[in-house]
């Protein structure tokens, strides 16, 4: 029963402005940008009260990590499940972010396809010639800087379905870093492949959690060396982190 009522307000919560923004999208622009503000600002949030209210799963975000973070900088984090986008909007309010995400997500995807493209996150092939990937991370981190937002880059390049951390691959990294020029703040993440499909939403999230925390910040890295470096040790704090947690969750 709690599963139906938890579903249902979702759905409510959720399905409307989904259904609105895909009508809006080919029309108007600005309209489709109002509405997916409003799932960003209001949305986001209220999935995960839904989800505290009638599942007790919570959101434990380490408030007190954000203190390293400086006024703009790039995110690198591991990635395990869609729910991460929504995350770092909850986690981080007062930040404008936009995300890399493959173009997959950009199509046919209720209520994060229109949000990407319209308010203009990097949307990138996964087939193809590479050097069309590495033009929209050109273009990509034009736009963040001038407009002093937020880049989201999960190295890994798709969601692990056990939690487990995979590979980090650098190509994308090191031209986004060239080009954004930013400190990079790396974050590690847990909670999210366990609901990452429809049989675990209704066989995890009943006192579950999703956790999130700032590690550490990297000054702007120069040239290839010093990417590979950032990215090694991130790799490392981040699977450190998750095996304190998971060592934390069975004591």
């Amino acid at each position: 029963m709690i599963n139906f009522i938890t579903m249902s307000c979702l759905l409510v919560a959720l399905a409307w402005v989904a259904i609105l923004n895909i009508f809006a999208y080919p029309v108007s622009k600005k309209l489709c940008i109002r509405i997916s503000n409003y799932i960003v600002k209001v949305c986001a949030h209220r999935v995960f009260a839904i989800l505290n209210l009638y599942k007790n799963f919570r959101f434990d975000d380490d408030a007190a990590s954000k203190k390293l973070l400086p006024e703009q900088f790039l995110v690198i984090s591991n990635h395990q499940s869609l729910m991460d986008i929504p995350l770092y909007m909850v986690f981080l309010p007062e930040k404008d972010l936009r995300f890399v995400a493959k173009d997959s997500l950009g199509r046919h995807v209720p209520l994060v396809s229109e949000m990407l493209r319209a308010h203009e996150h990097c949307i990138i092939p996964r087939k193809g010639n590479p050097s069309v990937a590495m033009r929209e991370l050109d273009k990509f981190a034009l736009r963040v800087k001038e407009r002093d937002q937020i880049p989201v880059l999960f190295p890994e390049g798709t969601r692990s379905k056990d939690g487990s951390l995979g590979q980090f691959y650098a190509a994308g990294f090191r031209r986004l870093t060239d080009a954004v020029h930013l400190p990079v703040a790396v974050c590690a993440l847990e909670g999210g492949w366990k609901i990452n499909n429809l049989k675990n939403i209704f066989t995890n999230l009943k006192d579950g959690s999703y956790r999130v925390k700032v590690l550490k910040v990297f000054p702007p890295p120069n040239g290839k060396e010093e990417q590979n470096a950032v990215l090694n040790e991130a790799k490392a704090l981040i699977g450190a982190q998750l095996d304190k947690w998971r060592t934390e969750e069975k004591a």
